[in-house]
């Protein structure tokens, strides 16, 4: 397991997050003006620097709970509010699409070209917002500075432990379908064409040389496929041209998006379950919830008229439905986590990541100091 993937989990997910916000916001006519100030208190809360530094600190990945949690307290940074059932397809469609992006990488180095274009069209969401530019591009540094001295084999690790937390998450999700790009079990169907990954060769050629280093032999054979030779290599600067389209804007054309639960995201719901089981990074997974929440004002609408809410449903009724027919073990047992009561509720959360029955000592201290540390906020 790789100690660098989470900035980039985090990172790719609130992009998709940010598309698909940003897509409904439009669909449901909402003012501009607010609008804009919802995308804008979002990245602004996914760009604090308090938070960002935790974040790229070398860690193993947290529990799918604790970041669904994250995401939630994202969705919620300003004005708009989210019903369950809305945030429970929210996050499919997030985590869905960057499955599907981190398969089709041709090389595990490019994971940080589809970052970089999650984080390309962030900024132009905010390209009039020079304080909140600054923090995008402050991201952009880190990003360099931590990636892009990483060997092929680095980036194989991370590739890896995205493609661990992702192996569970089948859900079927209607562009992709209607694409042919998923089956209807929910799993991805990989292209056996296209250009094979720079500074590589078309397959189908076996060249067998002497003890001398002498090409003495070919062979050719048929590899199955249409395969075309390598585009040049995408930028890793902070500007310049990315080559791959993994990681843009899907919902730039405007289509409905479904998610389905599909039989085989059913059938891992045991594995799910063990997924949750004690977490022995439970204090680092809490510490990130506790600066996300000590340092940041969540936004509370002063009257009725100032906030409103995003339906990703086509009807309120679908919406509704979707809740009550989500199977329970399906559900991330999210926690709503308000700044002005945060110990209790934190405590709770570190209940969950114990051992039923006694709390070990070492437990009991890990909440202590949370605890503590939320007094200090």
């Amino acid at each position: 397991m790789s100690s660098r993937t989470l900035p980039l989990l985090f990172i790719n997910l609130g992009g998709e997050m940010l598309y698909i916000l940003d897509q409904r916001l439009r669909a449901q006519n909402i003012p501009a003006d607010k609008a804009k100030k919802v995308m804008n208190d979002i990245i602004t809360t996914m760009f604090n620097k308090k938070f960002l530094e935790e974040l790229f600190k070398p860690q193993e990945l947290y529990s799918k709970k604790a970041l669904r949690t994250v995401f939630d307290r994202l969705a919620h940074a300003s004005i708009m509010r989210l019903n369950q059932a809305s945030m429970d397809k929210l996050y499919d469609l997030m985590t869905m699409a960057f499955k599907y992006q981190v398969l089709l990488c041709p090389r595990p180095k490019d994971i940080l070209l589809v970052s970089f274009n999650h984080m390309d069209a962030i900024k132009d969401f905010v390209k009039d917002t020079p304080s909140i530019l600054s923090q995008v591009d402050e991201t952009y540094r880190q990003l360099i500075e931590m990636y892009t001295p990483l060997s092929s084999g680095d980036f194989q690790l991370i590739r890896q432990t995205l493609l661990i937390f992702f192996q569970d998450m089948h859900i079927r999700v209607s562009i992709f379908l209607k694409d042919k790009v998923q089956n209807s079990n929910g799993r991805f169907v990989l292209p056996t064409s296209g250009p094979v990954p720079h500074g590589t060769q078309v397959p189908g050629l076996i060249r067998m040389f002497s003890c001398t280093g002498e090409e003495v032999n070919r062979l050719q054979f048929n590899n199955g496929g249409s395969y075309t030779s390598a585009t040049r290599e995408g930028s890793f600067e902070i500007f310049g041209d990315r080559v791959t389209k993994l990681g843009t804007n899907m919902y730039s054309v405007s289509r409905p998006v479904e998610t389905h639960m599909s039989g085989t995201s059913k059938n891992s719901a045991q594995h799910t379950k063990v997924n949750a089981a004690p977490n022995p990074l439970a204090k680092e997974e809490l510490n990130l919830l506790a600066k996300l929440m000590g340092g940041l004002e969540v936004q509370k609408p002063g009257n009725t008229d100032s906030g409103f809410r995003v339906n990703l449903f086509a009807t309120d009724e679908e919406e509704e439905e979707a809740f009550i027919s989500r199977p329970d073990e399906l559900s991330y047992g999210v926690i709503n986590i308000q700044a002005t009561k945060g110990n209790a509720e934190l405590a709770k959360i570190m209940g969950e990541f114990t051992e039923s029955g006694d709390q070990s000592p070492s437990a009991s201290s890990k909440g202590d100091d949370l605890l503590a540390m939320m007094d200090g906020l």
